[in-house]
């Protein structure tokens, strides 16, 4: 809790002091240290400040100051030790109210939470925080080769001694600018959470442009050290550097480590625990020299920041001075919440102007120029030389001057699509047919030893026929997030990204819009989510207003429960790189349209990072496929299984014995709903069944399949399973019998692909444009495009045949 938390006459031990710089030693030096009992005395009349007794002495704090200070009460101690030990129980309720305070109690409390070091993970994408990530938690979070796949904080433990340290790993970012909603995120987490050390991570091969971001760390004077990572690869391009002479000139220490296999992680914790005990000999705050023009500037504007002295607590005001120079708009915007908000903002623009008129550049300029030239100096200072030996670039060179050549970059991108495809599909089908054997058996026993009635046919129908119908396809899910995860994690996507920008453009999108619309085939909610990275509001919308129209895998198992139905073995593959062949045209068509008439701005230059190859893990790849694998056996359990039961429900009720199946869920409430809204899908030839199908599929494209299950589990049983590799002649039968046609089919599969995005993708959108607008409007414009492609494609292809 925190100090500003106690009340009149309560009393706890200090486990902390958060805050930055200056506040902070201040507050240390008044005696606000770990384990030392602070009382609350009296507040003053109008409740701030409040008096402490602290040390023999009384001492006055305001709430906001109290606040950055946390303490462990005697009552929170009572409460932890009952928690560890019930046998507690009856002593902490029979104990008086006045009993005496337990200090040693407390304190034991206090050192124990004071063994708990928040640590918040920064760096650039592909510097390999994400592999620390895992490596020191064992979390199970994705580790992408290119800008925007860590989206959001992710949180996890690890211990060394006998510390614990609460990990955040932060996203990717080059600079704490406000330039994209990762750089401002990944501010707000460091400047709200106030973590107790940041590991700044550093890729040892792009040292100059990594430590950019150290430079804006070290001016927001925060315990901080540097992890030199993938310095394997350093030493064996024969790199040499002085890293302990340049942590001293940036004021951080410097450990050398190899993520990937752990080298160098015993090593930065305890560097950590020493910033943290106050005892590393490295750590110090620097001002770094931006040059007398720009230093002068920032004195200026930093004057007349400290005269509000309750920015000080939560800001650098050096840091603070930088950004405004930089017109910082988030700076800004804090700027004006003071008192003398206007004053400060007046201080900038004359001390920017004096910039210019001295440097004759713009101060943003200015001071960008100044932090490459502070870092260039320091790495002549601390002997950086480059090898001479042959590195990843190397191998990178070699291999993109085949993957991006002019003539074989797209046709070795369509085969590499294709053979995915066609793997997915061929060695799934293996796995595939055993769960089906062992789904149909299940079906089988049940229904063999349960008695009939409504429960027998809830589970045999409604949970075997309906999840069973979708968790067959967990085979193929798995092989395709396989191939996109191997393509992540080698550096190949960035590639498809920059072959792709000229295509990109002509769609009126920025190049980095590739990444996500590829992420997309996997699922669309991630997608979205990485639109992050692309800095242009305008490519940002036009991209999360496509990506419903990339072929999910989701959609997966409808297109291979109706393909591998209606088409022999030798066509699937043809037929569903159509679908995903149209998704990608009509998204092309789309944000033309979009760019053309809802969204005429100028877009943003491209500019993105190529990282060198390096060949993934075969764990990370298998860690990743299963952590996917997981979350559709998850969405088994639970809205497939919820949907499929309500659709069942619906199929099952009001029940007549007397009634064949098919008469019986014509009557339903379901065949009622299906037979209500036929009349809205004549043009495309669908029967009530698929209608159905289609409606249930709003919640989840797997619920199509699922509820296609359900509905055609109840016919009867007609011939046995196929041979190999040939059309399921049951499912054929039954889907036949209803009017169904391979066009039929095909349009249906159309309409998937491209109507309502499942509600999760809306809500992603909405979040992510933070508006409902746009996640309302993509339902919209999605649910009529299907209509209109799959009614001409059927009406014409009626002419034909």
């Amino acid at each position: 809790m925190k100090l500003s938390e106690l009340k009149t006459g309560e009393r706890g031990v200090i486990v902390k002091v958060l805050g930055h710089g200056g506040f902070r030693k201040r507050i240390v030096e008044m005696g606000f240290i770990n384990g030392q009992m602070v009382e609350v005395l009296l507040n003053a009349p109008l409740q701030d400040p409040v008096k402490y007794r602290l040390m023999g002495y009384e001492v006055s704090l305001r709430h906001d100051e109290a606040e950055m200070i946390e303490v462990v009460s005697e009552k929170e101690t009572q409460q932890t030790t009952q928690n560890q030990d019930e046998t507690t129980e009856s002593v902490s309720k029979t104990a008086p109210e006045n009993e005496q305070f337990d200090l040693e109690k407390v304190r034991a409390e206090a050192k124990r939470k004071g063994h708990t070091i928040n640590v918040a993970l920064v760096g650039n994408p592909n510097c390999g925080k994400t592999s620390f990530f895992n490596f020191a938690s064992g979390a199970h979070e994705r580790v992408g080769n290119y800008s925007g796949v860590t989206v959001d904080a992710k949180e996890g433990t690890a211990t060394y001694g006998d510390y614990e340290f609460l990990l955040v790993d932060l996203p990717g970012t080059y600079s704490l600018s406000a330039y994209t909603p990762e750089e401002m995120y990944v501010r707000r987490q460091i400047i709200d959470k106030t973590p107790d050390v940041i590991i700044n991570v550093l890729d040892a091969s792009n040292l100059e442009r990594n430590l950019y971001l150290t430079t804006q760390l070290v001016d927001m004077n925060l315990r901080m050290v540097c992890a030199l990572n993938m310095y394997d690869e350093f030493e064996a391009r024969g790199d040499s550097l002085n890293h302990q002479k340049l942590g001293e000139l940036f004021g951080v220490p410097i450990v050398p480590t190899v993520f990937k296999t752990g080298e160098g992680v015993e090593k930065l914790f305890q560097t950590i625990i020493n910033l943290y005990e106050g005892k590393d000999t490295t750590s110090r705050h620097v001002h770094l020299n931006h040059g007398q023009y720009i230093e002068k500037a920032i004195d200026r504007v930093k004057l007349k920041l400290q005269a509000d002295e309750q920015i000080r607590h939560r800001y650098s005001t050096r840091y603070l001075a930088i950004k405004l120079l930089e017109n910082d708009p988030s700076a800004e915007q804090v700027v004006r919440s003071l008192q003398n908000g206007d004053e400060v903002l007046r201080e900038r623009d004359a001390a920017a102007n004096q910039i210019f008129l001295d440097t004759k550049e713009e101060s943003e300029t200015a001071i960008m120029n100044a932090k490459y030239g502070i870092i260039h100096g320091a790495l002549q200072e601390a002997e950086f030389k480059i090898g001479t030996e042959k590195d990843t670039y190397h191998v990178t060179h070699t291999i993109d001057a085949l993957v991006t050549n002019r003539w074989l970059g797209f046709p070795l991108f369509f085969l590499l699509l294709f053979i995915m495809f066609e793997t997915t599909f061929t060695l799934g089908q293996y796995p595939m047919d055993w769960i089906e054997a062992g789904v149909g058996a299940l079906g089988d026993w049940l229904n063999s030893v349960l008695p009939d009635g409504p429960i027998k046919a809830m589970l045999v129908e409604g949970v075997i026929g309906g999840v069973g119908a979708v968790i067959v396809f967990l085979p193929q899910i798995l092989i395709l997030y396989a191939f996109i995860s191997f393509m992540e994690d080698s550096g190949y996507m960035a590639r498809a990204a920059f072959i792709m920008d000229k295509l990109m453009h002509k769609m009126g999108l920025h190049g980095k819009s590739f990444i996500p619309l590829i992420m997309g085939f996997g699922c669309n909610v991630p997608a979205i989510m990485a639109t992050r990275t692309i800095e242009s509001r305008r490519s940002r919308l036009i991209t999360m207003l496509i990506l419903p129209l990339m072929s999910c895998s989701a959609r997966l198992p409808i297109y291979i429960m109706i393909v591998g139905t209606f088409f022999a073995l030798k066509y699937r593959s043809l037929a569903i790189m159509s679908l995903y062949a149209i998704g990608i045209l009509m998204s092309v068509l789309m944000s033309r349209l979009f760019s053309k008439t809802l969204f005429k701005d100028q877009d943003t230059p491209f500019v993105m990072e190529l990282p060198p190859y390096r060949f993934p893990t075969w764990k990370a790849i298998l860690r990743h496929t299963w952590e996917k694998g997981k979350q559709y056996l998850k969405k088994m359990g639970g809205i497939i299984l919820v949907a499929s039961i309500i659709v069942w429900a619906l199929g099952y009720f009001p029940h007549h014995e007397e009634l064949s199946v098919q008469e019986q869920q014509e009557q339903s409430y379901i065949g009622r709903i299906g037979k209500a809204i036929e009349p809205a899908f004549r043009a495309q030839g669908f029967n009530w069944k698929l209608d159905v199908g289609l409606i249930a599929g709003v919640g989840a494209k797997e619920i199509v399949a699922s509820t296609l299950g359900v509905l055609y589990a109840g016919d009867s049983e007609v011939a046995d399973e196929a041979e190999d590799g040939e059309v399921n002649p049951a499912l054929l039968q039954k889907m036949q019998a209803d009017g169904v046609t391979p066009l039929i089919a095909y349009c249906f599969l159309l309409f998937v692909l491209l109507y309502f995005p499942c509600i999760a993708t809306i809500v992603a959108i909405k979040n992510e444009a933070n508006s409902w607008k746009w996640g309302i409007f993509a339902a919209v414009y999605t649910t009529a495009l299907a209509w209109i492609v799959s009614a001409a494609v059927y009406q014409i292809a009626r002419l034909f045949l």
